[in-house]
């Protein structure tokens, strides 16, 4: 008994990291929309906007998920910023910057999400997994396309 409860707290906690990433995420992705410039403001403007909306639905999705679970998502941006494995706009950033730095927060993210896979399959907790691979198959696309424009 007391090696399942372990096992879904560290399920709860991968939730939980989630929950941080996605809101430190999206309000990254508003900063990149509001503050970008160059050449390619029109392109990045509109998509840093696509992705903040789908970003706000991931984040949604994954807190409802632990609500569903009786465990108790982060909710407050202090307890985000420390939970989350990403980090937030510095502001200094430029529009290459930001397509760069998305691309590697989409890594670690689809990494994290791996290994929520792997947990939520151990725990015999499909809808978690099914959440985790529909999530990470949407940002690798994302990363591919960031490569892309990246020209990597």
């Amino acid at each position: 008994m007391v090696k399942t409860k372990k096992k879904n707290e560290g399920l709860t906690e991968r939730l939980n990291t989630q929950v941080a990433n996605f809101s430190v995420l999206y309000m990254k992705l508003h900063n990149y929309h509001w503050y970008v410039k160059g050449e390619n403001f029109f392109t990045l403007h509109v998509k840093f906007e696509e992705l903040y909306t789908e970003v706000a639905l991931h984040l949604d999705t994954i807190a409802e998920r632990m609500l569903s679970l009786r465990s108790a998502p982060t909710a407050t941006l202090e307890e985000q910023l420390q939970l989350s494995s990403i980090k937030e706009a510095t502001g200094d950033e430029n529009a290459q910057d930001m397509v760069k730095i998305l691309a590697d927060d989409f890594n670690t993210i689809c990494s994290e999400l791996t290994e929520g896979i792997t947990l939520a399959e151990d725990n015999d907790d499909q809808p978690t997994a099914d959440m985790f691979i529909a999530i990470r198959n949407s940002l690798e696309k994302h990363r591919w396309m960031f490569a892309a424009y990246l020209a990597e």
